[in-house]
């Protein structure tokens, strides 16, 4: 897949340069790349339902 460069704000910046300083990146790059795989991963966890608590249903409905 081609890369494309992309024009950051100043907010954006700010962001990725946290982001990169917390997780212990070398560049903004790779900062951007983490964002990009947590979001993707949360979600999955959504769709899938990971993570959810499930609880028992009696015959009338309803919890226990």
């Amino acid at each position: 897949m081609p890369e494309q460069p992309t024009e950051l704000d100043q907010d954006m910046t700010a962001v990725l340069d946290a982001i990169r300083e917390q997780q212990g990146l070398e560049t903004r790059e790779q900062a951007a790349e983490w964002l990009l795989r947590r979001r993707i991963r949360r979600g999955a966890q959504g769709l899938t339902g990971r993570g959810r608590a499930l609880y028992p249903v009696n015959s009338q409905g309803g919890h226990q």
